[in-house]
């Protein structure tokens, strides 16, 4: 399998904080079938600034020490990049990294809203040739109350990224059921973990296909993990027509 978020790098973000904690998460992904991750540290998020060649630099070293440690498993090039009114410039500059060096650009919003900029914001960056990736929009606040938002993004060509323990449960009932209906309403285009650890906030990614596997079929887990492969070589990913979400009846009552 092939992760396509993950904070493996030590010491950048919010992740693994040493490289012990990185070789921890990298025996964990292995154990979990996991035999790529795309290193994804946070950047421009009011936190976290990992300029390009930072990460380049470490994902380099952490292969290097998991060769040496005999762990299989393969660390590529990513970011992830908070949404911002500087984004499109700083793509046009060359100073934002893409998943693997692709044309697939991961896209955090905050988790409270989307900005209003948004829509207009994912267009503009295809037209320069990115393809923007929504991460874990099950979490957003204001998608979770107005899930059309998601769908008039990916409408207009995004693409969107659900988090494994979300699909275990592991962020709350709603935001697991947000889940599903995403998965059904052809919303969501590749599962991947946001691991920052191995407690908790760890992989699930097993665990996560397993339960769609159950509900969906094997053909659905098929989709995604083929998706993370297209994706890593920078090929077409599967895509089927979006739908808006169906609103539930609580009661009788929409």
């Amino acid at each position: 399998m092939i992760d396509i978020h993950c904070h493996i790098l030590p010491g950048i973000d919010d992740g693994a904080q040493h490289i012990d904690n990185s070789l921890d998460m990298a025996k964990l992904a292995v154990q979990e079938g996991i035999r790529t991750i795309i290193a994804t540290p946070h950047h421009k998020n009011g936190r976290y600034d990992n300029p390009k060649q930072d990460i380049v630099r470490k994902v380099n070293e952490l292969n290097e020490r998991l060769e040496k440690e005999s762990i299989q498993l393969t660390i590529l090039p990513g970011q992830e990049p908070a949404i911002n009114g500087d984004l499109l410039e700083n793509c046009q500059k060359g100073e934002i990294l893409s998943l693997n060096n692709t044309p697939y650009q991961l896209i955090e919003l905050p988790s409270s809203h989307v900005p209003r900029y948004t829509t207009q914001m994912l267009f503009d960056l295809q037209i320069k040739g990115l393809t923007p990736i929504i991460v874990h929009p099950e979490r957003n606040l204001e998608i979770q109350e107005r899930p059309e938002l998601l769908f008039k993004m990916v409408e207009k060509g995004a693409l969107a990224q659900l988090t494994a323990g979300a699909v275990c449960g592991k962020f709350g009932k709603r935001v697991k059921n947000l889940a599903f209906d995403l998965i059904e309403a052809n919303l969501v285009h590749f599962i991947a973990s946001d691991a920052h650890n191995i407690y908790k906030r760890s992989f699930n990614i097993g665990q996560a296909f397993d339960t769609i596997e159950a509900k969906y079929g094997v053909d659905m887990v098929y989709l995604f993990q083929e998706n993370s492969e297209l994706l890593v070589e920078g090929q077409n990913v599967y895509k089927e027509v979006p739908k808006l979400v169906k609103r539930k009846k609580f009661l009788g009552v929409f």
